[in-house]
């Protein structure tokens, strides 16, 4: 792996010393928070995503090394292999271009060019090249006999092989892929009689955009479409252009064979290089397009997973239900179940007995808030509730993935007596507590903040995911004596065994008093410890470093540091004075440079500070269905979903409204997430609410003044069209049909 060091420093910009010391890193097995957080001297201070970068580029270039030694052996054993060819094939930087080089000598099923040259045609295709004023006619007589019938049957059979030659001219693909690339468009159309069925992709019945431009989210609803049965969609440039680049390599003179190069000029584009280019395209445009919705939902998903917790606090939580009731759980301040019961506020005879059960409940367990699920009847339970007037936090809880967690076997393992309604509840009162903790034990494609994650490729998209997880846990660090084996087991170096076995430890000894308790863990070794400890916390332990992220092997700098300062190890914890005075220079070695020692001069200032911001109240406005929705109305919302094409904002009705992109902002963006974070707090205007497919289109930058301008600017055009006249010479009338088409009636 160390070999591919300068390849991908060059690509990724960086020194060839930090691939290689980043590459080394994860051979002797270490992960990427642990060299992000703890190894920034060796790495020149990489960060996460840039070692990301190194270990994609790494595993692309070993897929290319295997592909290419497999090529050059397959080749070999035919007995093909010349040093051009070889030169060739080192010169590929792209697994396209070494798979062009190979098409000539892949096996494949029997051609009709195979046909032809197994009939002793490839002297006329020859022939028929040079487009010298051979009588071709007479020629292709000569080949008439048991196998060819007559001279047409000759003259196809030539232009088949031709055909074929010119698709696998390296060259000649080479050249139709860049054009493919500057100029191809991506078309869709409906197919017939799929009109009412397919209705959801009435936007792509008659579509065409470059694929140079395409944006990600409508390639997948157009490949999603096709797979569907619903759209024919196609990938190519103008037929008048390909053709004409074919032609100029081909076409010598104006001779009778000319129009035999030219027919087989027209078959080969058709029949083999467009069919194959478009497949070639389509995949290229779907990774490209899987990569970005990815992109997507794993930023989305940090930012859920890092979203401001509760703390530690009693909880009182509920799942709403109309028919069924609603599930009613009471937990403690670690998360842990205390009482479960079940009450009605939707129907008004049995209102008084639920009041009662909720005091009773508040008094009994000491309750500090509520927490409510945002699903059906969440809003009617929410204003029962602050009906109440009981003068405790109500917060309405996003429950995407909540059923999904009740009915999993880590529920079910953490709760065997109860039910899944009860399950879900104690889901949402601890997603409250602690978002990370509590999402981390359910697939995150169920969490509900992606974009088209049912499209992209699965494996990819786990694999993203999950280190979008891992990242998270680490930076926010965990709790060693209350956390869960679930988030045990994203932590840097343990994984899901070594985390049953911490957790089993743990109920043997009772609490970890220490961080190097955990060498007692069976089959946590040294080197696990060495990834995992800086990560785990413990809270009033034997050394006050355990609860922050110093790593033990830095103990000893530490304690030098602070003997030097004159004080005990425990006192310059939190001692701004003291630790902004030390000359950090003083104490860099070979083992620990500058870089470690700011961190932990940081990390002393404010030890195990939770990255994670304060949570905030928050409420909607009074209304609680689409019905209640009016065009025009600016109402309060919290963002809950961010893809290229808008943003999601829950107004507190049953539908999430979109925020197209272009309603964002007063400034040109191409992504919500410029601006816009997941849970943030936006005052939106609503555009049009369309009852039969229950949307709402929503505007933030129509809220917002207008930024001022400091010169205004003359008159424009868009799109072609003419400019607006300016304000003051537009009639009553033009005045009044603007603002109909900007805001409605």
């Amino acid at each position: 792996m160390s070999s591919f060091a300068s390849l991908i420093a060059t690509k990724l910009n960086i020194r060839t010393t930090q691939a290689e010391v980043v590459l080394e890193l994860f051979a002797e097995g270490a992960t990427i928070p642990f060299i992000a957080r703890y190894r920034k001297d060796r790495t020149g201070g990489l960060d996460e995503v840039q070692i990301l970068q190194i270990q994609d580029e790494a595993k692309f270039l070993k897929e290319f090394t295997e592909r290419k030694a497999f090529i050059e052996k397959s080749i070999t054993e035919q007995g093909k292999m010349t040093e051009y060819l070889q030169g060739k094939i080192d010169a590929a930087t792209t697994l396209v271009e070494l798979e062009d080089i190979y098409l000539p000598y892949k096996s494949k099923r029997k051609t009709k060019a195979q046909t032809a040259r197994e009939n002793g045609l490839e002297p006329l295709a020859l022939l028929m090249l040079e487009q010298t004023a051979t009588e071709l006619d007479a020629e292709a007589e000569k080949y008439i006999g048991e196998k060819i019938k007559t001279k047409d049957e000759a003259l196809q059979g030539a232009r088949d092989i031709i055909a074929e030659m010119i698709n696998e001219d390296v060259n000649l693909r080479a050249k139709l892929r860049k054009l493919f690339e500057d100029t191809a468009t991506l078309q869709s159309k409906v197919l017939t009689d799929k009109e009412t069925e397919g209705s959801k992709y009435k936007d792509y019945f008659d579509f065409s955009e470059p694929i140079s431009r395409v944006p990600s989210h409508r390639i997948l609803a157009v490949l999603r479409g096709f797979m569907e049965g619903f759209l024919r969609m196609s990938i190519a440039p103008l037929e008048e252009e390909a053709l004409a680049l074919l032609e100029k390599d081909h076409v010598k003179a104006l001779t009778p064979a000319t129009e035999h190069v030219k027919k087989a000029i027209r078959d080969a584009y058709r029949r083999l290089m467009q069919p194959s280019l478009e497949t070639e395209f389509r995949t290229a445009l779907k990774q490209k397009a899987d990569e970005e919705a990815i992109n997507v939902f794993a930023e989305n998903l940090r930012q859920l997973l890092l979203s401001a917790p509760l703390g530690s606090k009693r909880i009182l939580a509920i799942d709403p239900g109309y028919r069924t009731g609603c599930k009613v759980v009471c937990l403690d301040e670690k998360g842990e179940l205390q009482k479960t019961d079940l009450i009605y506020v939707h129907e008004p005879n049995r209102i008084y007995d639920s009041e009662y059960k909720i005091k009773e409940l508040v008094a009994r367990y000491k309750i500090d808030c509520f927490a409510i699920g945002d699903g059906t009847a969440g809003r009617e339970t929410e204003q029962f509730i602050k009906n109440m007037n009981l003068g405790l936090p109500v917060f309405l809880v996003n429950e995407d993935g909540a059923s999904v967690y009740s009915a999993s076997e880590t529920a079910r393992e953490e709760f065997p007596d109860q039910d899944v309604t009860v399950r879900g509840s104690v889901s949402i009162g601890r997603r409250l507590m602690d978002p990370l903790a509590e999402l981390v034990k359910i697939d995150p494609k169920s969490i509900g903040v992606g974009q088209y994650q049912h499209d992209v490729n699965p494996f990819r998209l786990k694999e993203r995911l999950d280190q979008t997880v891992v990242s998270c846990v680490n930076s926010v660090g965990v709790n060693l004596n209350t956390a869960s084996k679930h988030l045990l087991g994203y932590v840097s170096g343990i994984g899901g065994t070594l985390a049953d076995n911490i957790v089993r430890y743990r109920n043997e000894i009772g609490r970890f008093t220490s961080r190097e308790q955990l060498l007692q863990v069976p089959r946590l070794g040294g080197k696990a410890y060495e990834q995992c400890a800086g990560f785990l916390r413990i809270k009033d332990g034997e050394n006050p470093l355990d609860a922050s992220a110093v790593h033990p092997e830095t103990y000893p700098l530490v304690k030098a540091i602070a003997a030097d300062a004159g004080v005990e190890m425990k006192s310059i914890i939190g001692n701004e004075t003291v630790l902004k005075q030390i000359d950090v220079k003083k104490y860099v070695t070979e083992q620990f440079g500058e870089l470690t020692i700011r961190d932990i001069l940081k990390e002393l200032q404010k030890p195990g500070l939770d990255p994670r911001s304060e949570l905030e109240q928050f409420s909607f406005a009074n209304i609680y269905k689409i019905e209640d929705v009016q065009v025009g109305m600016i109402v309060p919302g919290s963002v809950t979903n961010l893809t290229r094409f808008g943003a999601f904002v829950d107004i507190g009705v049953k539908q999430d409204g979109l925020v197209h992109v272009s309603e964002i902002a007063h400034k040109y963006i191409t992504d919500p997430s410029e601006v816009l974070k997941l849970g943030q707090k936006v005052q939106v205007k609503v555009l049009e609410v369309d009852m039969a497919r229950k949307r709402i289109a929503l505007s933030i930058k129509q809220t917002e003044e207008m930024p001022q301008r400091t010169q205004r600017p003359g008159p424009r055009t868009q799109l072609g069209r003419p400019a607006q006249k300016p304000a003051e010479e537009l009639s009553v009338a033009d005045a009044l049909s603007l603002l109909k088409k900007k805001f409605g009636k």
